[in-house]
């Protein structure tokens, strides 16, 4: 079992930057693939970026890519969102996501969501 915990959220204006942190309970973080997801008011929930066990690879939605960085702390268990040059259109709740399959992007644990809103 593994829990999940954002944090980091807030309100930003039109091009600032904001990093979320997603902390993770138990000794298996290391080897699950992490991914962050959002969920934007009347939207369904959908997927940001992706990082696999060792932090290697990663995977982003092509509406963030060039603006959005995944990374991840193994002796640290956490996973990060730099998100960088931010849009309106990118306010939704933030999910920290673990075990996150590639492809179709699901997940087996959530965490409890953060909320960013970006001003224009």
């Amino acid at each position: 079992q593994v829990r999940l915990v954002e944090s980091g959220g807030g309100l930003v204006q039109y091009g600032g930057s904001l990093r979320l942190s997603c902390g993770a309970s138990g000794r298996t973080f290391a080897r699950y693939s992490m991914g962050w997801f959002r969920q934007a008011p009347g939207k369904e929930r959908e997927f940001v970026a992706r990082i696999t066990w060792s932090g290697s690879t990663t995977y982003y939605a092509d509406s963030v890519k060039g603006r959005f960085t995944i990374s991840r702390d193994n002796t640290k268990n956490t996973v990060y969102l730099q998100m960088n040059n931010l849009k309106p259109e990118d306010t939704a709740v933030y999910y920290c996501a673990g075990a996150v399959t590639g492809g179709t992007y699901e997940a087996a644990y959530w965490g409890q969501g953060t909320q960013v809103t970006v001003s224009s």
